[in-house]
């Protein structure tokens, strides 16, 4: 939006769809999956999978309510994933002794195995997005302050 610091924009000015936040964040994910999709289908796994993988590559054996915790998703969006990435041989979820309600997600041999496959997988955004690692690393950050601060109003 451009207006002098002092001077508020229109309000035909503050609702034009390219002044939107909203949606350049939105438009950038659609792009994002875009991009992600042919590279996760030689993996098997869908965008949300692929999540689920990255936490669990990074520590294994979490509580499915850690996992939801951590991808900001619901048992109900969860539970149906994790099946699948059981069905396909990644991970194996497992009921704790002490409390039946925990469940717990660890890879299995096959999906610790993949990590290897999908670390090709970030140099491909990195190359489509023409961004440094630096400049990558700056609006990851940018975009977690900006969640951080949405989820605290």
């Amino acid at each position: 939006m451009r207006s002098s610091p002092s001077a508020l924009p229109s309000a035909d000015e503050m609702l034009r769809l390219d002044n939107q936040l909203c949606f350049a964040v939105y438009s950038a994910s659609l792009a994002m999956t875009k991009l992600y999709k042919p590279l996760l289908e030689k993996l098997n796994l869908t965008y949300p999978q692929y999540l689920v993988m990255l936490v669990l590559w990074e520590r294994d054996g979490l509580m499915v309510s850690e996992l939801g915790e951590k991808l900001s998703l619901d048992s109900g969006t969860l539970t149906p994933l994790l099946k699948r990435l059981e069905a396909n041989g990644l991970v194996a979820r497992i009921r704790d002794v002490a409390d039946e309600r925990r469940v717990h997600v660890n890879l299995t041999a096959a999906g610790r195995k993949l990590k290897s496959r999908a670390a090709s997988v970030p140099a491909c955004l990195l190359a489509a997005s023409q961004c440094s690692l630096d400049e990558i690393a700056s609006l990851t950050q940018q975009v977690q302050q900006l969640r951080d601060r949405i989820k605290a109003a």
